[in-house]
Order: structure tokens, then sequence, then C-alpha cells
């Protein structure tokens, strides 16, 4: 049976080096897992000293990622240590994670105990990174694309929900006093403001 491919990816910020997830430890982890599962690792890529709050600026992670969209070694999975490693940005995660499903491979977090191959790893994925999904499409939105949020909130209604649509991106928000009668999660009616752009 002809084995399947994966990339390694290992990644420390220097914070990283002190805290048991140098690299050296990674890749040994990695390959090791690589060997375990019998997988033919077809790539590794480090980034060394990069943080992991944007993909902008680690340069191995950038070439993966066009390694797989160009399909240069028709991969299956890509390995990581830890979710961590892979990213810190909900959207840049998102992102990628997409870009992962189109060519259909698969993340595993190796110390995570994630694999997105599966239907619990999938489902991890979706909320591990992305506590605030508004926030995480928020920073993905298009040209011409439209965002609508909520707001549950019990005091300062106008002004917290105005500050999360500046904050999430987003062109309209339906703030909600969950503390006025007649609205809120235990009732048939609600009372709502709706807050734009434009005030």
């Amino acid at each position: 049976m002809r084995k399947k491919k994966c990339y390694i990816y290992t990644r420390v910020s220097t914070a990283a080096q002190t805290e048991g997830y140098s690299l050296e430890a990674q890749q040994e982890r990695l390959r090791e897992y690589a060997d375990y599962k019998n997988l033919e690792i077809a790539g590794e890529y480090c980034d060394a000293g990069k943080s992991g709050k944007s993909i902008v600026g680690r340069p191995a992670f950038l070439q993966m990622l066009d390694d797989i969209s160009s399909e240069k070694d028709n991969i299956s999975f890509v390995l990581v240590f830890k979710l961590s490693r892979f990213g810190r940005n909900a959207a840049d995660i998102l992102k990628s994670l997409q870009l992962l499903e189109d060519y259909e491979v698969d993340l595993i977090c190796v110390e995570d105990a994630i694999d997105s191959s599966t239907p619990g790893g999938k489902l991890t994925l979706t909320f591990a990174q992305t506590p605030d999904v508004a926030a995480a499409v928020g920073g993905m939105k298009k040209p011409g694309q439209i965002l609508v949020g909520f707001a549950a909130e019990t005091e300062k209604v106008k002004e917290n929900a105005a500050e999360k649509l500046k904050k999430k991106n987003l062109d309209m928000i339906v703030a909600n006093d969950v503390t006025e009668k007649g609205a809120g999660f235990d009732v048939d009616t609600n009372v709502v403001t709706f807050i734009t752009k434009d005030g």
C-alpha cells in the first residue's frame, strides 16, 4: 500500500523556546508521529523566531500554503505540534484551514490530539480558535460583503454594541438589552436597536 504524504510545519517565537516547544522537540515529535502513522514526509517547513499572530512575516508557512495550492507533492496531511504553532489569529487560521480543505488536505495537531480528517477533529478546530466568529469573519470580509452581528447586552447597550460593531468590522449590529422586560432569552418577544456604521 502506498504511503500518504504529509508536510511538517514547526514554529517558535522567542518565548516558546523556553516553554518546551523548541524546534528540535517539535520536529522530533512530528517525525515520530509520521513514522507511527506510516506517513511519508514530503516537506518540512520551519519559521524560527516568528510570531503566530499573523501569517504575514512567516515565509515558511506561506511557502507551505503555496506548495499545497500548487499541489506540488499531492499531500494528504499537514502535521503541527500544537494548534498554537499553526497560528494564533482566528481569521488567519480560518483562511488557512479553508485552503487546506479546498485541496483536501487535513490538519493534525499531534499534542492536541486534533485530526481534521475525523468529525470530532473538524468540530474541535471549528471551536478551538474561533470563540468570536463575528470577529474572525469580519477579519476576512471582502469588498461588497455586508456583515451583520448580534449583541446581547446588560448595560450601556448602544455604546457596547457600537464598540463591537467597530472592533469586529461589522456593517450593522442588532443590539439587545437582555434585562429589559419582554426581551432576552426566555420570552417570545424581543426589543432590539439596529446600529449601522453610519450611526
